[in-house]
């Protein structure tokens, strides 16, 4: 069937993926999140790897109510939120991974940009963290929170890929803070904004 409407798509894509979601046992809202994820990627398989921790969703869309400064890893999960949605919030994004500083501190520190775009986040006060790409800023990020430098109100994890991923986002699950992850190598920054959207969209509307 030819459907030309994208709101009409969307409700069909929601409903043809609400009928794979018996199997799994999140509460209504995570259910919203998990059929996000599975939306924007296409994978049913989504449904079996996403860890809610800490009262993530609860946390989160207070945290979004509140306001405050939103740190992305990449300019693509940036680019992927929902813009329209987010403005009628108290909430700002901010990415820092193509700042100068973020270069000359990977260099000083001999790690990766992403990494030091952590560092330079927490310096400006930054205490919500979505991160769909690099694995190396989600260890740098914990280190930070092992430290007491940082006590984030959440945290996304979902980079992906082959090194570093799936043990950056193990390690996630060990710490107290409401976040939600990927199990394995899975996730990325379309799967880091559709998280966020799904919150706005909790928090604002459509």
């Amino acid at each position: 069937m030819y459907i030309k409407n994208p709101m009409e798509i969307e409700n069909k894509s929601m409903d043809i993926i609400e009928e794979v979601m018996g199997d799994t046992s999140f509460t209504d809202k995570e259910k919203v999140i998990a059929k996000r994820m599975i939306h924007t990627t296409g994978d049913f398989e989504y449904r079996n790897i996403i860890s809610f921790k800490g009262n993530f969703v609860e946390e989160a869309v207070d945290s979004i109510k509140k306001g405050g400064v939103i740190f992305t890893d990449t300019k693509m999960t940036y680019m992927g939120i929902n813009k329209k949605a987010l403005s009628k919030t108290r909430c700002k994004l901010k990415y820092l991974i193509d700042d100068e500083r973020a270069y000359a501190l990977s260099e000083g520190l001999n790690t990766t940009r992403s990494a030091a775009a952590i560092d330079l986040a927490i310096e400006e006060g930054i205490d919500m963290f979505v991160i769909g790409n690099a694995p190396t800023a989600l260890f740098r990020l914990l280190e930070l929170v092992k430290e007491s430098r940082v006590n984030p109100r959440f945290i996304i994890g979902v980079p992906v890929g082959f090194v570093g991923a799936k043990e950056s986002k193990e390690y996630l699950r060990e710490f107290h803070i409401p976040s939600i992850s990927t199990i394995g190598t899975k996730g990325g920054s379309n799967v880091a904004a559709s998280i966020v959207n799904a919150l706005l969209y909790m928090v604002v509307g459509r």
